[in-house]
């Protein structure tokens, strides 16, 4: 698996600017949209699972299951982006992830954070 296969996050020239912090350097807050978020739920692949407790017996990176949350979380991600910009934002402020089981059938993932308008700051 390459390097874009164990990774997220958005392409550089995205026009949704999302980030974990609650301001972004050089730009002022115009207008708080509200909360959004993206949800997936992802069901477990019976292979994988079984291919997962086979090497938790010996060790090492199960990179099937791996490469299925970074899956997840991007489209959880997407479908967040695609919300705030629905809603006329183009930032997401405090970003974060949730993850939790769904009803012992798979993993829900929430991706969330805070819709806002943002512009530079006038020097």
């Amino acid at each position: 698996m390459g390097i874009e296969e164990f990774g997220g996050g958005q392409a550089a020239q995205a026009d949704v600017l999302v980030v974990t912090t609650n301001d972004v350097p050089g730009y002022e807050v115009q207008r708080v949209v509200g909360e959004v978020f993206g949800l997936t739920v992802r069901s477990r692949h019976l292979g994988s699972q079984i291919g997962a407790g086979l090497k938790s017996m010996i060790g090492g990176e199960l990179k099937g299951l791996t490469k299925t949350l970074v899956e997840t979380r991007n489209q959880a991600m997407e479908r967040l982006v695609e919300q705030a910009r629905a809603r006329g934002a183009n930032a997401v402020l405090m970003f974060r992830f949730d993850v939790t089981e769904a009803a012992d059938v798979g993993t829900e993932v929430c991706a969330y954070g805070t819709a806002v308008v943002i512009a530079p700051k006038n020097a």
